[in-house]
């Protein structure tokens, strides 16, 4: 797939009108490297909670109940 840079006329369309990009490398270059380590770290467990969410959740929904009771026969 080939990506276009943006151009004038796409960055009028975007909500941030192409300021967003400007403002992330702006903030790359400001943060120490252990700062940017600290904010991808936080983003990994940030999606290791909702993994845990969604694994909680097929675990209740994978349960097989038992239907009626065990009787033993002699």
């Amino acid at each position: 797939m080939d990506e276009k840079q943006p151009t004038a006329e796409t960055r009028s369309d975007c909500f941030c009108h192409g300021v967003g990009p400007q403002i992330t490398h702006a903030f790359r270059r400001l943060w120490s490297e252990a700062t940017h380590e600290h904010f991808r770290n936080s983003r990994v467990e940030f999606l290791k909670g909702i993994r845990s969410l969604i694994d909680e959740r097929i675990g209740r929904l994978s349960r097989h109940e038992q239907k009626g009771t065990h009787v033993a026969v002699e």
